[in-house]
C-alpha cells in the first residue's frame, strides 16, 4: 500500500505514503482512491482528511513512472481527482512542506484546504516542457485569480503557503508548529454537515478586459521563453479558464498536455530531469556506503579557480582556507572573492549579513601547517604535472589521516597524481568549471585506487555545494574536455576550409549554444588551448590540428584578457567584433596549405561540431570512462552550454537517429582530415541494431 487509512471518530484520514515526497504513482493513486471509497461507504464517517506522510503532502508525479505505461494506467490522477471532488462527504486537504504539480492539483480537487506555513506551493510542469495536465490550469486561476495563477504556471516557481494566505486557495492557514492532522480533523468535523460541498470548478475567473491582459502577457512570455514552447502553451491553456466553460477548458488542457508530451523539447527536459538524479548513482558503490564528514576545507591556489572553489564551500557554510606561496597572490585572491560577493550583494542576491558570514568563512595562509586539519583539500594550481607533483608530495606529508586529497586538474592523469602519495585511496579528481562559484557541473574523477567511501563522500559533497556531480574515469580530458577537443578541432578545420570565426559561432549559437567555440575560446584564454596543444604535439604526434589557433597565439591574441583574440574587443566591453586581421590570417593560411576555400552552410557547421562530440562520447561510453550516456549529457548540459531543449549530445543523437548521424560522419570522412571521422564502434553497433545511446 502507498497510502494509509485510519478512522478517528467520524473523520477518516488518508495519508499518502510513498517516500520521499509521496509521488502520485499507480500504487499511491490506487490506495488513495480505495480510501475515498471506503470513507464513502462507511456510514460512521462524516468527513475525510487527505494528507501526506513524512516530508511532503505530495511532490506530484512519481519520477520512477516517467515514460512508462503506469503513468496512464487507471486510476489516473484525473480519476483520483474526480473521485475526491465527487465524494458526497467533505474532503479536506491537509497541506505541509510540499504541494507541487499533481499534488497541488489533487489538493485543488478537494472541497477544503488547510495548510501549515512554509509549504512550497507550485505547478512546475513547465520546467519539464509540459503544462499541468490534471486540471491545474483551470482550477488554480479560480482560487488565486488570473494574474497570480498565470505567473505561477508560466514560471513554475514555488510560492510559500503564507504568501497565499489571503487567497481562496486555503480555507485555513494554521500557525507554525501546529499539529496539522489534528487541526485538519477538527476543521473537517466543523464543516462535516455543510452542504452543498464547495468545488473549485464552480468558481468563475473574473478579470476585467482579460483579452488585453492576456495579449500583453503573450508578447512578454514569447520574448522570455525563447526557443521553449511550453510557457506559451501554459499561457493559452490558462486563458481557457476565462474563455471556456470548465469542462471545455479541462478538455483543452488535456489536448495541449498530450501534444507537449510528444515534443522533443519535453522529452529532452524530462531526460535531463531523470539524468541529473541518475548521475548520483554509482553501480558498485552501495547507497549506504559511509561518507566522510567535511567540516573544514582547504584550497591550494588563490587564483580565479581557487577563489571560486573556496566560495562554494563558504556558500555551503563550510570554513575554507586558501593557501598561496606569496602574500601578494593571496591578497589578490582574497580581494577578488570579496569583490565577487560585493557584486552579488549589489544585485540584491545577497544580504549584508550573509555577505559578512560567507567572507568570514574564507581565510588565507602561506603555511601548509595551517591546513593540516582540513577534511578535504583541493589543489587548484597551474595545469602542469611538475607543479602538481610538488603540491601533492607536500599534502601527503602534512594532511591528517583520512583527509580527502582532491585535484582540480582538467586534463592530467589522476592516477599519476595519486601515485605521488602514500595514500592513493584518498585521492580523487574534483574538476570544477569556470567560473567555479557559478557553474553547476563538477566532474568527479575516479582513479584506479580511489576508495569507494572517498567517491561516495565527494559525490555527497557535490550535493552540499549545490553541484551536479558526474563520475568520470581517468583519461586525457576526462569526459567534457576530451569531447570538446574534437569539437574545437572541427571548428578550426572549418576555418581552413572556408568558414570564418563569426560564421561558425553564429551557426552553433543559432542551434542553441550560448556561445560559439571561438567566442568561448576568447573568454577562457586562447593560450590555455595553445599550452595543451604543445603537450599533444609531443605526446600524440599523430593527431592533426589546424595551425590557425597557433598562428593566432603567436600574434599574442590570447582573447578578452589581452583585448584581442579571434575577435577584436573595445576597452571596457566584452562584445566580440569580427577581426579583419584574423580573417586575413585565416584566408592566407588556407592558401599557404593549398586549400581552395569554399562556401560552408550552417547545417554542415552544426553537424560537424555536434557529431564530433557524439562520436567521441560514444568512445568514452564504450571505454567505461562515463557510466552512462545520460552522464555525458549532464556534463554538456551543466558545464558546456549544450541547449537544454535538445537534451545533451547523446540524447540529441538519439532524436536525430544514430543511422543518420553515422551517414553524416561517413560523408565528412570523404573530406579533409578523414582520420578525425573514424566512427566509434559503439555508434556503428547501435545504429545497426536500430537503438540509441539511451535505449
Amino acid at each position: 500500500m502507498s497510502a494509509d487509512y485510519a478512522v478517528h471518530g467520524a473523520i477518516a484520514v488518508i495519508s499518502l505514503n510513498n517516500p520521499p515526497v509521496n509521488g502520485l504513482g499507480l500504487a499511491t493513486r490506487t490506495a488513495a482512491i480505495d480510501g475515498i471509497r471506503r470513507a464513502q461507504e462507511d456510514d460512521a464517517v462524516r468527513a475525510v482528511v487527505l494528507t501526506g506522510a513524512g516530508k511532503a503532502f505530495s511532490g506530484g508525479a512519481d519520477i520512477k513512472e516517467f515514460n512508462s505505461p503506469k503513468a496512464l494506467t487507471e486510476p489516473t490522477l484525473h480519476s483520483l481527482i474526480r473521485a475526491v471532488e465527487g465524494c458526497s462527504k467533505p474532503v479536506v486537504a491537509a497541506i505541509h512542506s510540499v504541494a507541487m504539480g499533481g499534488g497541488l492539483e489533487l489538493a485543488l480537487g478537494c472541497h477544503y484546504r488547510v495548510a501549515l506555513p512554509g509549504a512550497q506551493i507550485a505547478l512546475p510542469e513547465v520546467k519539464l516542457g509540459l503544462l499541468p495536465g490534471a486540471g491545474g490550469t483551470q482550477r488554480l486561476p479560480r482560487v488565486l485569480g488570473l494574474e497570480m495563477a498565470l505567473k505561477m504556471i508560466v514560471t513554475g516557481t514555488p510560492v510559500l503557503s503564507e504568501q497565499l494566505a489571503d487567497t481562496a486557495l486555503f480555507d485555513k492557514l494554521l500557525p507554525a508548529g501546529a499539529d496539522l492532522v489534528a487541526e485538519a480533523r477538527a476543521f473537517a468535523k466543523s464543516i462535516a454537515a455543510a452542504r452543498p460541498l464547495p468545488k473549485v470548478r464552480d468558481r468563475n475567473v473574473d478579470y476585467p478586459d482579460h483579452e488585453a491582459f492576456l495579449q500583453s502577457r503573450r508578447d512578454a512570455v514569447k520574448a522570455e521563453a525563447g526557443p521553449f514552447r511550453a510557457p506559451i502553451e501554459c499561457l493559452e491553456t490558462v486563458a481557457a479558464s476565462v474563455t471556456m466553460a470548465f469542462e471545455d477548458g479541462l478538455k483543452f488542457e488535456r489536448e495541449r498536455f498530450l501534444h507537449l508530451m510528444q515534443t522533443t523539447e519535453c522529452k529532452s527536459l524530462r531526460h535531463a530531469f531523470i539524468s541529473e538524479r541518475a548521475a548520483s548513482k554509482i553501480p558498485d558503490v552501495p547507497a549506504d556506503t559511509p561518507v566522510r564528514d567535511v567540516r573544514k576545507a582547504a584550497v591550494i591556489g588563490a587564483g580565479t579557480m581557487g577563489g571560486g572553489i573556496a566560495m562554494n564551500f563558504a556558500n555551503a557554510g563550510i570554513p575554507v582556507v586558501m593557501l598561496e606561496t606569496k602574500q601578494e597572490a593571496l591578497d589578490k585572491g582574497l580581494a577578488i572573492v570579496r569583490k565577487n560577493y560585493e557584486n552579488t550583494m549589489k544585485k540584491g542576491k545577497l544580504t549584508q549579513d550573509k555577505f559578512e558570514q560567507r567572507l568570514a568563512l574564507i581565510t588565507g595562509t602561506l603555511d601548509y601547517a595551517a591546513i593540516a586539519d582540513a577534511d578535504i583539500v583541493i589543489e587548484a594550481v597551474f595545469e602542469d604535472m611538475g607543479v602538481k607533483e610538488n603540491v601533492f608530495r607536500k599534502l601527503d606529508e602534512v594532511m591528517k589521516p583520512g583527509a580527502i586529497l582532491a585535484s582540480n586538474t582538467s586534463t592530467l592523469n589522476l592516477d599519476k597524481i595519486a601515485a605521488l602519495t602514500s595514500r592513493p585511496q584518498d585521492v580523487v579528481g574534483t574538476h570544477f568549471f569556470s567560473p567555479a562559484n557559478v557553474m553547476k557541473l563538477l566532474e568527479v574523477v575516479r582513479g584506479k585506487a580511489t576508495g569507494k567511501d572517498v567517491l561516495a563522500s565527494t559525490m555527497a559533497l557535490s550535493k552540499k555545494l549545490k553541484k551536479t556531480g558526474v563520475v568520470s574515469g581517468v583519461c586525457d580530458g576526462f569526459i567534457g574536455n576530451r569531447m570538446i577537443e574534437q569539437y574545437f578541432r572541427q571548428a578550426a578545420f572549418l576555418l581552413e576550409e572556408g568558414a570564418l570565426p563569426d560564421q561558425v559561432d553564429n551557426a552553433i549559437e543559432k542551434f542553441g549554444f550560448p556561445m560559439g567555440p571561438f567566442r568561448m575560446s576568447d573568454l577562457a584564454g586562447n593560450d590555455i588551448g595553445w599550452y595543451i596543444r604543445k603537450r599533444r604535439y609531443v605526446e600524440k604526434p599523430d593527431v592533426v590540428y589546424s595551425k590557425t589557433a597557433d598562428l593566432l597565439c603567436e600574434m599574442g591574441r590570447f582573447g578578452q584578457k589581452t583585448g584581442a583574440g579571434w575577435y577584436d574587443y573595445k576597452e571596457g566591453e566584452r562584445k566580440a567584433h569580427p577581426s579583419e586581421v584574423v580573417n586575413d590570417m585565416i584566408i592566407k593560411h588556407s592558401a599557404t596549405i593549398g586549400v581552395a576555400r569554399r562556401e560552408i552552410g550552417e547545417q554542415e557547421i552544426v553537424e560537424r561540431l555536434v557529431y564530433a562530440l557524439v562520436n567521441e562520447g560514444a568512445l568514452i561510453l564504450e571505454e567505461g570512462i562515463a557510466l552512462r550516456a545520460s552522464d555525458i549529457d549532464m556534463v554538456y548540459l551543466t558545464g558546456y552550454g549544450f541547449p537544454l531543449y535538445r537534451g545533451g549530445p547523446m540524447f540529441y543523437a538519439d532524436t536525430v537517429g544514430l543511422s543518420t548521424v553515422l551517414d553524416s560522419i561517413a560523408q565528412f570522412a570523404k573530406g579533409r582530415h578523414s582520420e578525425a571521422w573514424k566512427p566509434a564502434p559503439l555508434l556503428v553497433k547501435l545504429a545497426a541494431e536500430g537503438k540509441g545511446f539511451n535505449s
